[in-house]
C-alpha cells in the first residue's frame, strides 16, 4: 500500500494513492497514520479490505497539500557515510561500524514544503535518502530477517545539511543537521510488501534541473537490515520511528571549489524507484 497524509500542515487527514493512481480517502477508516497504526495489524487489514471492496471515497488531488505520510514520530535516527561512493567523494575512510546522529522530529515537514535556508548559511547542502519506517518494537535484534521483519515501510526522505554547522563548529553534527525544514518526508509511506529488496532502489535528486544525484542503495556499506538490527542494539526502535539510511555521491560537499550550495530561490527535486518524488523551492530563514 501506498499511505499519504493530505491536507494544511497539522490537519492531514489519512489517504491511500491506489493501483490507479487515485487517490482515496482513510479517515472513515482509521483516524492517522502513525505508529499505533502500523503496529495494529487488524487496522492494516481493515484498510486493505476497504481498498480491495471499493469502499474508500476518492478524494480531488488538485490543490490538495501533501503533507509527511507519518503522523507522531517518536525519533529520526540517521546513518552516516552510509555509500562507498559518498565516502569516496568526501575523502572519508569507510566507518567500521555505522555511524548513528539524531535528527529531531520536528524537522520533518512535507515533501513539497518550502525549504529554509538558516540564517547565516553559506553552506547547506542537499541528500536523497531512503527512509525505513519502524512498525514493531525493535531491541536486541539478532538478524537480518528478523531486522526487516520490524520494517513497517519505506519512504522518500531528504536529509538537508548545513556544512559548516554540521563540520566547522564544534561539537557534534546535529547542529547542521537539525534546522527547521530540515527533513521534507514522502510523499508515500510504502509498506514493506511492496519493497521486494531495499538494495535495488535507484536514488535520484535535481537542483534546478539539473541531475546531481544518480545513485543506488545497492552502494550501500551497511545495509538496511544491518542497519536496523545494528541500531536496535544501542537503543529501542518504537513503532512510528524512522531511520534515514545515508545518501549516495553527489552532494555539494564533495564538488570542487567553489561548491554549488543551496541558496534562497533553487528549487530542489527528488525521487526513489517507486517510493514517489518530491519537489522543494528554497527560501530564507
Amino acid at each position: 500500500m501506498k499511505l499519504l497524509r493530505v491536507g494544511t500542515a497539522g490537519s492531514e487527514r489519512p489517504a491511500l494513492l491506489d493501483a490507479e493512481g487515485t487517490l482515496r480517502d482513510l479517515s472513515g477508516v482509521v483516524t492517522d497514520i502513525d505508529g499505533a497504526l502500523l503496529a495494529d495489524d487488524a487496522a492494516l487489514g481493515r484498510i486493505r479490505s476497504a481498498a480491495a471492496a471499493g469502499e474508500l471515497p476518492a478524494l480531488d488531488a488538485a490543490g490538495l497539500r501533501v503533507g509527511p505520510p507519518l503522523a507522531r514520530i517518536g525519533k529520526v535516527v540517521c546513518i552516516g557515510l552510509n555509500y562507498h561512493d559518498h565516502a569516496r567523494e568526501t575523502g572519508a575512510e569507510p566507518p567500521a561500524e555505522p555511524v548513528i546522529f539524531f535528527k529531531a522530529a520536528d524537522t520533518v515537514v512535507g515533501p513539497n514544503d518550502t525549504v529554509l535556508v538558516p540564517r547565516g548559511s553559506e553552506k547547506t547542502d542537499w541528500e536523497v535518502e531512503l527512509a525505513v519506517v519502524i512498525g514493531r518494537t525493535a531491541r536486541y535484534l539478532e538478524s537480518d530477517a528478523e531486522a526487516l521483519g520490524h520494517v513497517a515501510g519505506y519512504a522518500v526522505a531528504h536529509d538537508v545539511s548545513e556544512r559548516e554547522f554540521q563540520i566547522e563548529r564544534g561539537g557534534t553534527w546535529d547542529k547542521g543537521k537539525n534546522c527547521e525544514t530540515f527533513n521534507p518526508l514522502g510523499p508515500w509511506l510504502v509498506t514493506a510488501d511492496e519493497v521486494p529488496d531495499p538494495q535495488a532502489l535507484s536514488l535520484k535528486l535535481w537542483v534546478n534541473g539539473e541531475l546531481k544525484q544518480d545513485g543506488t542503495t545497492a552502494e550501500q556499506i551497511f545495509p538496511v537490515a544491518e542497519v536496523v538490527r545494528y541500531v536496535s542494539q544501542f537503543m529501542t526502535l518504537y513503532p512510528g520511528d524512522v531511520i534515514n539510511t545515508g545518501t549516495p555521491a553527489g552532494v555539494a560537499l564533495g564538488r570542487p571549489e567553489p561548491k554549488p550550495y543551496l541558496r534562497a530561490g533553487d528549487v530542489v527535486e527528488l525521487e526513489i524507484a517507486g517510493l514517489g518524488r518530491q519537489r522543494q523551492d528554497l527560501k530564507n530563514a
